[in-house]
């Protein structure tokens, strides 16, 4: 991942106040089960026209493993999706019959709402959902082919000037890239229901002297977003570097201190959790960027 600096109803279970943060909540079972429920009523789609490679069956098969696995959910190796991948993290554990809606009205219509957005996909990307190859697990995912194009043809941020124009191959370029202050914007765009806290930028990194409280503390409010240096972050060893370069959107899952003294942190990373051991140092080193979402509260409950 190389960066410089990613008509349906509305989300039911985004609108809960008291739902739980992690991914393993009653909410989420039974919003899964929502999804599949609403995906086993689908029954057959037809091919579409307006996505012309990508297979109505195995597109089906896709939001079946992504509702019933959220953490599965992959960009492929060698793409500038990760900060759309690091996003769908909201959908995928608060509201994954809302996604899948989506999904099912974009592939139909070739266009569909989410949020506060109407994303219609242009014609080029239309015709490539379907063809990506040699990104791993992502080959034989076109819906999460759609999603990602999708998402990188509609926002545009300064990083996409150099490469406004979708061309084949352009998952790998500057048209898929993704800046701090548009992943915050999609982030708000997107999901209304939550307020969206931002820290940091493409170039100057937070000043922050304790990371292990403050992100321990975002926490407690709801999902955080980790602007990372990633080239440093999987190093063999994490030495200190000359310069860097924010270069990867992850999702914090859980952060705590070692016996040793370093700093475990476990993030949801390339379809998968990760953990790492560093030292406060390194740590302060990699961020460049945080975000986070906290559920709005309607003022006239109760």
């Amino acid at each position: 991942m190389f960066f410089f600096g990613l008509c349906v109803s509305r989300l039911s279970l985004y609108a809960q106040s008291d739902l739980p943060v992690n991914n393993f909540s009653p909410a989420l079972v039974y919003s899964q089960d929502k999804a599949i429920r609403f995906l086993d009523s689908v029954q057959r789609l037809d091919s579409s026209v307006h996505w012309p490679h990508v297979d109505p069956v195995l597109f089906m098969e896709n939001l079946r493993f992504f509702a019933k696995s959220p953490l599965k959910f992959y960009e492929g190796k060698v793409t500038n999706f990760c900060a759309y991948m690091a996003l769908t993290y909201l959908p995928l554990n608060y509201d994954p019959e809302y996604f899948s809606r989506f999904m099912v009205s974009l592939f139909i219509n070739g266009q569909a709402s989410f949020g506060t957005v109407h994303l219609k996909p242009g014609k080029r990307v239309r015709n490539e959902a379907g063809l990506i190859k040699y990104k791993g697990a992502l080959d034989i995912s076109p819906a999460g082919q759609m999603w990602f194009l999708t998402l990188a043809d509609h926002f545009k941020g300064y990083l996409n000037i150099f490469n406004h124009r979708f061309d084949k191959g352009d998952e790998n370029t500057f048209w898929a890239s993704t800046n701090f202050a548009k992943f915050n914007r999609m982030l708000k765009k997107l999901f209304p229901q939550f307020e969206v806290h931002a820290r940091g930028a493409d170039i100057i990194k937070p000043s922050v002297n304790d990371w292990l409280g403050y992100l321990s503390k975002k926490m407690q409010e709801g999902p955080v977003f980790l602007y990372l240096n990633n080239r440093l972050l999987y190093k063999k060893t994490h030495v200190k570097a000359r310069f860097g370069i924010p270069t990867h959107y992850v999702v914090l899952l859980d952060i705590y201190k070692a016996d040793n003294g370093k700093i475990n942190i476990v993030y949801w990373d390339y379809g998968r959790k990760s953990l790492q051991q560093v030292t406060p140092e390194f740590l302060d080193e990699i961020i460049y960027g945080v975000t986070n979402c906290k559920l709005k509260t309607d003022k006239h409950e109760g």
